[in-house]
């Protein structure tokens, strides 16, 4: 076991390593520069957004959409890529091999999603007046409230200072107390719904994101994006319109980015919308603010009063402008808009104990901890789900610790 002092090199932000010395050094040069933007990203950030992000995102992707090729699938249908398979061997393999290079045993994180801000508890209410023909699964009754955990994350697979990373933020709920057979038979009353900051996912699908892993095992993950063989500039257009400076996870909106089932027959992404007005003055800008200012956020929020989220549904209406197996394109919201279907509230609590942190390390989430009815789609859909069951069994077996089901009863000093 390694000592408490060593978790590994994935705790803070190895350097690249590409086997060049000139790749490596454009690598540093850009993630500097990408730094120096967070500093002074607040200052103007907010005006920005509210007037080019949205245009641009539409623009975006239109261009995205010209270089497609409409396959002719209909609503909520799949199918299968070429050599699927083989590129999710590939991917897991290269997390595989990250996972055991940035940890040692007894430290393993999660190969994305990494760093941890906290986890808190908060329930899941649906609505009222939702729609009758999005009454499906766990939205099918009027007033029915789960409880939940919820982990707020960033980026991965490091665990650096917040004003280090990418400015990306993810949230992870699983749900408990929810009826009937699951998709993944490790859990038996649990369903977890996952978002993240930006509304497209980094990769189209399960061919270009090993090409992505291979990157990031190299720690140069940006070459994956400008790379002159087969580049994704498009795609980090997209990612960079959407990742910023955050001021608290409990301030931003969450996106599925990939399609789910909403009863048979019918598609959706989801979201997650705050209802929270301001916004937490990131702190020392544009010196160095604390390394876990995102958490001193949280806790700030919390410890004075409840928050709450607005999780809406999109239904798929368009299978060529909203694809299932892209998931680089940007479900547009003139097509279908999206609805609020229920509200998750987090109420006021204290959730910074090292127990409470210790404890979002033993929880696996995976979008497959489900019903039928929200089954997950598309490739890289089909692909987490042996991706993530994989990966979080070689995080349990490197900690030297059992699966764990929560009840929602547990407790922590």
């Amino acid at each position: 076991m390694a000592s408490r002092s060593n978790p590994g090199p994935g705790f803070g932000f190895p350097p690249p390593d590409t086997g060049n010395f000139l790749l490596n050094w454009i690598s540093r040069a850009l993630i500097l520069l990408i730094r120096v933007e967070r500093r002074f990203d607040p200052f103007f950030r907010p005006l920005v957004d509210k007037i080019l992000r949205d245009p641009l995102s539409r623009g975006v992707t239109a261009l995205i959409n010209l270089r497609r090729t409409d396959e002719g699938l209909k609503i909520a249908e799949e199918r299968a890529q070429p050599d699927e398979e083989a590129h999710l061997d590939d991917i897991i393999a290269s997390f595989n091999a990250q996972v055991r290079r940035l940890w040692n045993p007894g430290h393993a994180e999660r190969g994305g999603n990494t760093k941890t801000h906290g986890i808190v508890r908060g329930e899941v209410t649906v609505r009222d007046d939702l729609p009758g023909a999005m009454r499906r699964g766990i939205f099918a009754e009027p007033g029915r409230t789960y409880t939940a955990w919820v982990r707020y994350a960033g980026p991965g697979p490091y665990v650096p200072p917040d004003i280090d990373d990418v400015g990306f933020m993810s949230m992870s709920i699983k749900l408990m107390g929810v009826p009937g057979p699951k998709l993944l038979d490790d859990e038996q009353h649990t369903q977890d719904l996952l978002g993240i900051s930006t509304p497209t996912f980094v990769t189209p699908d399960t061919r270009a994101n090993a090409q992505l892993q291979r990157w990031s095992y190299k720690n140069a993950q940006i070459f994956y994006f400008l790379n002159f063989r087969e580049p994704h500039i498009l795609d980090s257009i997209m990612q960079l319109l959407w990742t910023k400076t955050q001021t608290s996870p409990l301030e931003g909106d969450y996106f599925s980015c990939v399609p789910y089932l909403l009863g048979e027959g019918q598609a959706m992404q989801y979201s997650f919308r705050p209802r929270l007005k301001g916004r937490t003055r990131v702190p020392r800008l544009p010196l160095r603010p604390p390394d876990n200012y995102l958490r001193d956020a949280m806790v700030a929020t919390l410890a004075q009063q409840d928050v709450e989220f607005d999780i809406l549904l999109q239904l798929h209406t368009d299978p060529f402008r909203m694809p299932i197996e892209n998931n680089a394109v940007l479900w547009p919201t003139k097509l279908s808009p999206r609805v609020p279907a229920a509200v998750l509230r987090i109420p006021k609590q204290k959730f910074d104990s090292p127990e409470q942190l210790e404890f979002a390390r033993i929880l696996s989430f995976n979008p497959w901890h489900c019903i039928p009815e929200h089954r997950p789609l598309g490739n890289q859909s089909r692909a987490r789900k042996r991706m993530y069951y994989e990966l979080s069994k070689l995080r349990q077996q490197m900690n030297d610790v059992e699966h764990y089901e929560p009840t929602g009863d547990e407790v922590f000093p």
